[in-house]
């Protein structure tokens, strides 16, 4: 029942157009997203990796990836999303731009 309550506000807040609640989304998909790619690249900085697969996501994609923080571990579906958003041409982009070239194609090799 909890869950379900802190799965509502989320959503909630994440259909205001504000900037609370675009925050408190992006902050909950944060840490998930930060969690599935930490066990598939050990090593490699993940700010700014997480920061471009949230920055290419849509925002229902945030609140499905941002729902699994409010259960603890992210779900097969989840990873599944993070694994796509990554692989996305823009995402790529902003992988090269932001991590360089080198850690792009090891972010590319890994997922």
């Amino acid at each position: 029942m909890r869950t379900g309550l802190l799965f509502a506000v989320l959503l909630g807040l994440s259909a205001c157009d504000t900037a609370v609640g675009t925050e408190v989304s992006r902050a909950s998909a944060k840490g998930t997203v930060n969690s599935i790619l930490g066990a598939r690249l050990p090593g490699v900085p993940l700010e700014p990796v997480t920061d471009c697969v949230i920055d290419n996501a849509s925002g229902s994609e945030i609140v499905q990836i941002g729902s699994d923080a409010l259960r603890g571990q992210p779900s097969p579906e989840t990873v599944d999303l993070v694994i796509e958003i990554a692989s996305r041409q823009e995402t790529i982009t902003c992988f090269i731009e932001d991590a360089g070239p080198i850690l792009a194609a090891q972010i590319a090799t890994a997922l």
